[in-house]
């Protein structure tokens, strides 16, 4: 499936010790925050139509990441994306409904010199990850079907399987929920161009307000092996976000060797790094 007239946006900061791990906690300082466990910012992935920007450069694939052509280090950024329906009132975005959500790649490119989130994030075609399996959302509260899944990715590198990411439930988010949707609306409107966040309205209204977007909530802690390997052409990116009641990460290995699943427990993404 095709995205290209939905926005995308990510959320920094949305799962303790990530921002450490890459690094990246420094850059938020700028960034004040009412309570603790809030995320920094959200940032730009993908606008259409803003004309004379990389954000207009549609960067999502099911099955490959291409490395960017400087020698920046690359990691595996896994999380959830949900899928959502938008509305607008007077210019300002009133509603975010989330539909279905996937397995997500929010691959990054590890550089000092980045003035903002969005530079790390979108160097061309192919450098984003979203699962072609999507899994429809009953509600997204405590009660919804999201609650009972978990994130895990892995690094196949020479021909070996390493886990990348901490597995970690989806439910564990520092935001989610009602009150991620409520915050993501309010920095939609209101988030100022300062430090390494930018201003969103701006960009939404330069892209004549998509009714539809792609919103990755947050990526995961590493593993030790994750926090120090790197992404390297003919390696596998995957990702996979499994209903723990009944899946394993046994279960998930076995399905990303057979490639047979049911795609309503598991939502995988599998990316060949070229």
């Amino acid at each position: 499936m095709s995205y290209e007239n939905y926005f995308g946006i990510g959320v920094a900061g949305n799962f303790t010790g990530h921002l450490e791990q890459a690094n990246e906690a420094k850059d938020f300082e700028e960034i004040k925050v009412s309570d603790a466990n809030q995320p920094k910012a959200i940032f730009p992935f993908y606008m259409p139509k803003l004309e004379g920007s990389f954000l207009s450069i549609y960067p999502l694939s099911s099955n490959s990441i291409a490395l960017p052509t400087e020698a920046f280090d690359v990691q595996i950024e896994p999380e959830v994306a949900l899928i959502c329906d938008v509305k607008y009132v007077d210019g300002k975005v009133s509603v975010l409904k989330p539909t279905h959500f996937s397995a997500y790649n929010d691959c990054s490119i590890r550089r000092a010199d980045a003035k903002k989130i969005s530079h790390k994030k979108n160097w061309g075609s192919n450098t984003k990850g979203i699962s072609s399996d999507l899994i429809a959302i009953d509600s997204y509260d405590s009660k919804g079907i999201l609650e009972n899944f978990s994130i895990a990715s892995f690094h196949e590198s020479d021909n070996k399987i390493h886990q990348y990411g901490e597995t970690s439930e989806v439910a564990s988010y520092s935001y989610k929920n009602e009150q991620l949707l409520d915050w993501i609306i309010d920095r939609l409107n209101h988030q100022e161009d300062i430090g390494p966040a930018e201003n969103l309205s701006k960009y939404l209204s330069e892209s004549d307000f998509p009714q539809k977007c792609i919103i990755s909530i947050g990526a995961t802690r590493y593993t030790s092996y994750g926090e120090s390997n790197f992404l390297k052409k003919g390696d596998k990116s995957i990702v996979a976000v499994f209903d723990h009641r009944v899946l394993t990460i046994d279960d998930v290995l076995q399905s990303i060797q057979s490639r047979d699943y049911d795609k309503t427990q598991l939502s995988l993404l599998i990316q060949n790094i070229i």
